[in-house]
């Protein structure tokens, strides 16, 4: 089958017009639809590479995979996309098979491996689920196991063992909202703070021009710009092209936030901005870790790129006293070995080691005597055990402490496997290009 261009005003949705087929199952909101309107418009190659496939209905195409690219495209504005006609041959069936292995996923996510090699990369725009959405707890999304988390939390609080205010429920709540996407990186006021500090130092700039159109709901196209005013803010990575070209237009200077992995690549797209790698990785304020540099046009005009060591040892320390607020851990406790909590034998169970508690050697617990005063409990309550049980738990920590050894001395050996970099070699022509810039 070949790929051919057809007029947008030539194809339609499936909406079950054709006999048979039913309407498309997959449904999209208007985020993303811009979405993937952008992205055809940073990668057009790809639409070309995965084109719209259509069957020929009367006068019309109907679309059988492609429903959300074809948004995309007539709300950029497209006059035609490359689309794969259908024989008409094609039994309903087949159709039906189409359509649902186009938009079925196939094989999941290595979450581990996007947060560490692809981190640094727009993924949510990219269609990647939002990875970095913490699960519920330890619920593994199931509503029964939330709902008994909540009810067990609305029980100590009406026995008094904790109120609204604390750490672990308010924890606990943290997890239902509502996440952010990517772009909305909003920088911790101490990391914003350090950097506006060190781009006034080193450039000998007034703070009180910077400016901050990149607010939440802000249009930095249309903010004010006044006269020697400086943009030192934090942009939506996903469009920091069109944000460089419109300050190169404008004229106005910025010193912007860039994720690291693409930094040569966004300041290389314009030759007005120099690229300060700094590889520090940001959190974020909603929750988002990314390996963060910057792009200014402040620099000389002869300077392509440049290490900052004081910029990267500003941004660290500001970054280390943010994790400390946002690191703040819950109470901690550790009982004596006579208690068995489930926590315990649940990492017996991830690391394959035997441990029974029979009936008539244990009794259910849910507070010390030591915890009564302080109101502190047991939380999902315990077993108090034998002296035989005690033994044997003595003897599963220590082949606890063994294998969890063994899993990390495992788990490094994969990283520094993983970390092993293929070294690629320049070509002639590259060392006669690398000649021809020593001679400047």
């Amino acid at each position: 089958m070949e790929i051919t261009r057809l007029p947008l005003n030539k194809l339609e949705q499936n909406t079950g017009q054709l006999p048979g087929l039913p309407s498309n199952p997959r449904t999209w909101t208007q985020t993303e639809i811009d979405r993937i309107a952008k992205s055809l418009k940073e990668t057009p190659e790809l639409f070309e590479m995965r084109p719209v496939i259509v069957v020929k209905h009367k006068s019309k195409y109907i679309i059988l995979a492609g429903n959300l690219r074809y948004a995309g495209a007539k709300q950029n504005g497209d006059k035609d996309v490359p689309c794969v006609i259908v024989p008409s041959d094609f039994s309903t069936d087949k159709m039906k098979e189409i359509v649902i292995k186009d938009n079925g996923s196939f094989g999941s996510w290595d979450f581990s491996a996007l947060t560490n090699d692809w981190g640094d990369n727009s993924l949510e725009d990219w269609g990647v689920p939002a990875f970095d959405i913490p699960s519920v707890g330890e619920t593994n999304g199931a509503e029964d196991d939330v709902e008994r988390k909540r009810r067990e939390f609305e029980e100590r609080m009406k026995a008094g063992e904790i109120s609204e205010e604390d750490e672990e429920y308010q924890a606990f709540l943290d997890k239902f909202k509502l996440k952010k996407t990517t772009d909305d990186c909003y920088t911790p006021a101490v990391v914003y703070d350090a950097v506006a500090k060190w781009v006034a130092d080193t450039y000998q700039l007034d703070q009180a021009k910077f400016v901050r159109p990149f607010y939440p709901g802000g249009d930095y196209q249309s903010e004010k710009y006044e006269r020697g005013a400086v943009v030192v803010d934090n942009p939506p990575f996903s469009i920091l092209a069109e944000i460089l070209n419109f300050y190169k237009e404008k004229q106005i200077s910025f010193f912007l936030f860039a994720p690291t992995l693409t930094l040569f690549s966004s300041s290389s797209s314009s030759l007005s901005s120099s690229a300060l790698p700094c590889g520090v990785a940001i959190t974020y304020e909603n929750g988002a870790s990314v390996n963060t540099s910057f792009l200014t046009n402040l620099e000389p005009k002869d300077v392509r790129l440049r290490s900052v060591p004081s910029l990267y040892q500003a941004v660290k320390v500001a970054n280390d006293i943010n994790l400390k607020e946002l690191r703040k851990e819950l109470p901690k406790y550790s009982y004596d070995h006579h208690v068995i909590t489930a926590p315990f034998v649940g990492a017996l169970s991830r690391l394959g080691i035997d441990f029974v508690v029979p009936v008539n050697e244990s009794e259910s617990i849910s507070q010390l005597d030591a915890q009564k005063a302080s109101g502190k409990a047991i939380y999902g309550k315990g077993y108090l055990v034998s002296e035989r049980v005690f033994a044997e738990r003595e003897k599963a920590e220590r082949e606890k402490a063994e294998r969890e050894k063994a899993e990390r001395e495992k788990a490094e050996r994969e990283k520094a496997e993983r970390e092993k970099a293929e070294r690629w070699e320049l070509s002639e022509r590259e060392r006669e290009r690398v000649l021809a810039l020593s001679q400047h």
